[in-house]
């Protein structure tokens, strides 16, 4: 038995359940993770024996030498008569946990808030259940290999030990659409997420012909606009004040001894969460970004929030030498590919943060849940006529709203990926969450449509990968049910008035922060990268993107980075979406090089003359 681990042998339906307890902090892959972390199997037909599946786990979470996490490893099923399944599940890690019995459960928790997971698996001789909260701010994967499921928190573990490689070519159209992978799919062939809000189920059935593995699938979580919608203001403002401060008291089990940190942009969403932490009293130290000389100075605005609720506020380089860093570092950190500009910005205050505390909070959520800016575009269409609600064109102008790659498939992918993808449409991905059966208005079908993708699937989880790699856990007001279910009881009026997005939000708040920034006007963070992957950054993004590096990839065209850097794809992707799209590029081949092992060629001085050409053009023009 290896140092550092002790041995308790309990029985389960009979048999020997071994639980090993490491001494130590979570550490998997070399780096530090507050993050639990989850890994098994269950079926007819496993690939490996207890023993063995015991020795790769021990392999995978070798090294974790830190801290006083855990490495529990649980084996209790072994088939007590023919056609019964078997399984083993491992879990490490502060915010991991078994619980003994007739299932088997394992659950998961982010934020390491007391009574709260954010995945659960159960499992016993007949039957495997994998579900995932309605927020998704943890992931959970699954394969079926022949009569066998395997499922783990993190892709990297199914990667690791299945030896996995293959890219999904349907996986990477959808990621070209969203800058993420739309649920169910991964970026690894044939294997998948469960859905945030779901849980798969898989039974095992008999029949003359022996026993079988049958899956189902249901939704745990809606979200559902009733008939009856409160629309007196008064009455819903002070409901809403309420309602924040329940929600941030119920983040507050466990706390350290320390302060702990929020990520404040000065904008409204994370100005509340800082604000909510103040009046229930807790220490707290602000962490901000400053692009330097790029972009606007979002820091001052941070400053004025510090200043008036009376908190530290720790100012975050964030320039291009800073982002040339952490390119690579981000990159590892993320599970799957993200391919938002503010993943690298992001980490760096992960990292600063961790100097400090072992817990953040964010104002993630705040646009999904209340109605934020980005929706009165298709409000506008379709009060006005362009779209119709329930056609085609509302499906395309909402896919449009993510600003990356949709519609411009052949200019983006070689002829192998496009025929891989023939027939798909991007559509299907958002059909349920844009499905106007459980709403009643536009507004609130869109909030419900905002938190099941671009909350459950990219911000949430994002922010997540990008803590926890820190040894941070992340906690946020706005992924809270209670209040998450009453948003959908008001009159959407309240929520949009005229041209003002979260109206009832401000009201509720306004006596907490600064006018100016409670009623200034909407902006996200405006991280700038076209000004930093033409400028500053240029050598490092032809670094990624050689054209003979693409080619002989063959996913991209080779001339994609270059034909987006002239602005050759049209009107909708000039300004800032060139740089977006750009570095939606630049972090899919850096995610590639650092899970896959594969042969990304990062060449930092191979410049080639047509390169050098625009370049000089670019600084012409600027």
């Amino acid at each position: 038995m290896p140092a550092g681990f002790r041995r308790a042998v309990r029985t389960m339906d009979g048999r020997a359940l071994i639980r090993r307890t490491h001494s130590e902090h979570n550490h998997v892959s070399g780096r530090v993770t507050a993050m639990g972390r989850v890994l098994g199997y269950w079926g007819l037909e496993p690939l490996f024996s207890h023993t063995d599946f015991r020795v790769r786990v021990l392999s995978l979470s070798h090294g974790e030498a830190r801290g006083d996490g855990r490495l529990l490893s649980a084996m209790p099923l072994r088939p007590s008569h023919k056609g019964a399944a078997l399984g083993a599940v491992a879990c490490w890690g502060n915010n991991a946990s078994i619980e003994d019995g007739r299932p088997a459960v394992i659950s998961l928790s982010t934020s390491g808030v007391h009574g709260h997971s954010d995945i659960r698996i159960e499992l016993d001789r007949s039957q495997l259940k994998l579900s995932r909260d309605a927020f998704g701010r943890a992931a959970l994967y699954w394969t079926r290999r022949e009569e066998t499921i395997w499922f783990a928190s993190h892709l990297e573990l199914l990667i690791s030990i299945l030896k996995l490689e293959d890219i999904s070519a349907e996986a990477l159209y959808g990621y070209g659409c969203f800058s993420f992978i739309p649920a169910p799919l991964s970026p690894i062939e044939d294997v998948f997420s469960v859905d945030a809000g779901c849980e798969r189920t898989w039974s095992v059935e008999k029949d003359e012909s022996g026993s079988t593995l049958c899956p189902t699938f249901s939704r745990l979580n809606e979200w559902i606009e009733p008939e009856d919608q409160i629309s007196d203001e008064r009455q819903a403002t002070a409901s809403l004040s309420n309602l924040l401060e329940d929600a941030i008291h119920r983040q507050l089990d466990p706390l350290p001894s320390e302060p702990v940190g929020v990520f404040l942009s000065g904008g409204l969403d994370s100005s509340i969460t800082a604000a909510l932490l103040v009046r229930a009293g807790i220490k707290v130290r602000a962490y901000t970004l400053d692009f330097g000389n790029y972009g606007f100075p979002e820091w001052r605005c941070a400053e004025s929030v510090a200043n008036h609720l009376s908190i530290p506020l720790v100012k975050v380089p964030a320039d291009p030498p800073h982002i040339i860093r952490a390119i690579s570092a981000t990159a590892a950190a993320l599970d799957v590919p993200y391919g938002d500009g503010v993943t690298a910005p992001l980490f760096l205050l992960g990292e600063a943060a961790k100097k400090d505390t072992s817990i953040v909070f964010n104002g993630e959520g705040g646009d999904q849940l209340f109605g934020g800016w980005t929706n009165k575009p298709l409000i506008a269409s379709s009060v006005y006529g362009s779209c119709h609600p329930d056609g085609d064109d509302f499906r395309r102008e909402y896919l449009r709203t993510f600003h990356r790659l949709y519609g411009y498939e052949r200019s983006v992918y070689t002829d192998n990926i496009l025929a891989a993808t023939a027939g798909l449409l991007p559509g299907h991905w958002i059909d349920e969450a844009i499905d106007d059966s459980r709403t009643h208005t536009m507004l609130h079908r869109l909030r419900r449509a905002n938190l099941m993708i671009k909350g459950a699937q990219n911000i949430q989880p994002r922010a997540t990968d990008l803590a926890s790699v820190h040894g941070l856990m992340v906690r946020t007001p706005f992924c809270d049910r209670e209040l998450a279910d009453w948003t959908f009881n008001i009159s959407g009026d309240l929520w949009l008035r005229g041209a003002c997005e979260k109206y009832l939000l401000k009201r509720a708040v306004e006596a907490w922060l600064p006018p100016d920034i409670v009623w200034r006007a909407k902006r996200g963070m405006g991280v700038p990268l076209t000004a930093w992957l033409l400028g500053p950054l240029w050598r490092n993004l032809r670094a990624w993107l050689r054209p003979a590096s693409l080619k002989k990839e063959g996913c991209f065209r080779p001339d994609v980075a270059w034909r987006l850097a002239k602005g050759d794809f049209g009107a909708h992707v000039q300004g800032r979406r060139i740089g977006e799209n750009l570095w939606l590029l630049l972090m899919w081949q850096a995610w590639k090089k650092a899970h896959l092992d594969t042969s990304v060629d990062f060449d930092l001085f191979g410049i080639s003359s047509l390169w050098k050409e625009f370049r000089l053009r670019y600084h012409e023009s600027v």
